[in-house]
């Protein structure tokens, strides 16, 4: 199968008034990708098509992805390489053990030039984020700068690209933590890059990652920023969010060109609707989905490309963009999604950049392959339809017994949060041969990368309900979708889908351990810090009172396995769903 004409199959291509003769015309290449997150390595298979299990494509890992850049470079003399945000954050152990820092070490090299900030690039605070992009060694973890045993320079060397954060504001000195944009000048030409995050970052972060910034909405940020773009002689503009859409088929090679809905209803949508007509192209991401669409921007006729490219350097985004020398202005623009082959010989993969991450493989090695348990069968994220799933479950019974004892919280019931569970754990031996059924710490890291650390505190009954309403779109706290917490062993409750806002729970169905729940009466309730403090828009619990921290919840799943093994999949009925 040749991949590339499977992924230009419907590349899109829209043109302006005007079109530039061949003299006047330059030619500008941009190479986008997003959701990074880390994948220093191949992330595996990809489906070739949508409704074949069998097929399969090899993709990913940082070597190729900089093969594919160098090949596109050599043909190219105007490339210009960028990423729309998660370049770091909710990363495999070999780059998160080390702070990222091969990740950005490794995207030097492979020619990265803008990276748009994404949420998990705040992950670790606003301080760390600006280590990344200035160098030197983390304040307290010796795991950092690791060059010396890697091959890179020691102090850690920080980006050779540019983060951006035009709609991030330090609220003490009302200026953005990083440049709001980025001009590169091509034969003549200025083109602006914007840079930003979704504006909602501070509620699915947490809170101690964003403290003392402002995150300002998105569509204001770039109309006011166009003028100014303007003035400096830049009126070519692509903008780089992190905010994206989703479409209604499975992720393929097939498909990552697909715009099957056209964005309808996504938060993507609604801001390139009300961006200025200045704008000619947006580089998406954060939904971890590959799309290639043409949206209308606020005249409501005019349309430009907005593209995503899936997430883990499974596919990137070439895109051809004409310019006028005369005018300054954009002629044409083309974008088509293409996968990262490992099988496409035309490509060769940066040794250099391979030596990197196989020297911190080796640092990593023996404290990934260690294995802590073992499984009778695959503990996956499958949801039922009243939104529970096994692995969350479990991660869940992990937390309540680790804070179960009275001398670490004496919780009764536990609550995880979905988005915090990364992967699903499989019964069958990975590639580190432990053998099938049994976890190694990798494995449970890729599950739970975050590095949380459990919180346990006092909430009422009437809380609890209040938590559960919480959960669903149209309660006050403003959930954009259903996000169904995941609870320990001995909770339960029902609740219907029909209901009214804020009135979706059955107050009777709420049991612990069989016994319901008094609205009056105090429980004690562990979450992880990031729900604790609010997160995904969790208010109720920081209402919360007498808290009492906790371990880190991968220690958790960790104390958990290796004192349940084997662990068997849990039943889902916990969540009932009324009719």
């Amino acid at each position: 199968m040749k991949i590339r004409q499977i992924a230009s199959a419907i590349a899109l291509t829209f043109a302006f008034t005007g079109v530039a003769c061949a003299g006047n015309a330059v030619k500008l290449k941009i190479v986008a990708i997003n959701d990074f997150h880390g994948q220093l390595e191949s992330p595996g298979l990809f489906r070739a098509l949508p409704t074949d299990l069998s097929a399969t494509v090899p993709v990913g890992g940082i070597d190729w992805l900089a093969g594919y850049i160098a090949d596109i470079k050599s043909k190219n003399p105007n490339t210009i390489v960028v990423s729309a945000g998660d370049l770091i954050g909710a990363t495999p152990l070999v780059s998160a053990l080390f702070h990222d820092e091969g990740t950005i070490e490794t995207m030097n090299r492979a020619g990265l030039e803008i990276n748009a900030v994404g949420n998990h690039e705040f992950d670790e605070g606003k301080d760390e984020l600006l280590r990344m992009q200035n160098g030197g060694c983390h304040p307290t973890d010796a795991n950092s700068c690791q060059g010396a045993a890697v091959g890179t320079p020691v102090p850690f060397e920080g980006a050779a690209f540019k983060f951006l954060a035009a709609n991030v504001i330090d609220k003490k000195t009302g200026h953005t933590i990083f440049p709001s944009y980025e001009i590169k000048e091509y034969e003549g030409v200025k083109v602006a890059f914007i840079g930003m995050t979704l504006k909602e970052t501070p509620t699915i972060v947490t809170p101690s990652g964003v403290a003392g910034l402002a995150f300002r909405n998105e569509v204001h940020t770039v109309n006011r920023l166009v003028p100014k773009l303007r003035a400096l002689g830049a009126k070519a503009i692509v903008v780089l969010i992190h905010q994206g859409g989703t479409i209604p088929v499975s992720q393929s090679v097939a498909t990552i060109n697909a715009c099957d809905g056209n964005l309808d209803g996504s938060p993507i949508k609604g801001i390139v609707n009300g961006l200025s007509n200045a704008v000619d192209l947006v580089i998406s991401g954060h939904t971890h989905q590959a799309y290639n669409c043409m949206l209308a921007t606020r005249n409501g006729s005019h349309l430009i490309p907005v593209t995503s490219a899936n997430s883990q350097g499974r596919v990137y985004t070439d895109i051809d963009m004409t310019l006028n020398k005369l005018t300054s202005r954009v002629v044409k623009v083309s974008a088509v999604n293409v996968a990262v082959d490992r099988n496409n010989t035309g490509i060769t993969p940066d040794a250099d950049i391979k030596l990197i991450v196989d020297n911190y493989k080796t640092i990593v090695t023996p404290i990934a392959n260690r294995v802590i348990g073992g499984i009778t069968a695959d503990l996956t994220r499958a949801a039922s339809t009243a939104g529970e799933h096994v692995m969350g479950d479990v991660i869940a019974d992990s937390q309540l017994a680790a804070t179960k004892e009275p001398k670490f919280g004496a919780a009764q019931v536990a609550f995880m949060n979905p988005g915090g569970v990364r992967a699903d754990l499989t019964f069958a031996s990975s590639l580190a041969g432990e053998g099938d059924g049994n976890v190694t710490y990798s494995e449970a890291f890729t599950v739970q990368p975050f590095g949380n650390s459990l919180v346990t505190l006092t909430l009422t009954g009437a809380q609890i309900e209040e938590l559960l309403e919480q959960q669903f779109v149209g309660c006050p706290n403003g959930q954009t979708f259903n996000r169904i917490l995941l609870p320990s062993t001995g909770f339960s409750y029902a609740w219907s889908a029909t209901g009214p806002d804020c009135n979706k729970v059955d107050p009777t169905s709420i049991l612990i351990d069989g016994v319901v729940v008094d609205p009056s009466a105090n429980y004690r309730v562990t979450v992880n810090n990031f729900l604790a403090a609010g997160g995904d828009k969790f208010t109720v619990l920081t209402k919360g009172t007498s808290p009492l921290g906790g371990a880190q919840d991968i220690d958790a799943l960790e104390a958990y396995l290796t004192a349940n093994s084997p662990v068997a999949p849990v039943a889902l009925d916990r969540i009932l769903l009324l009719p």
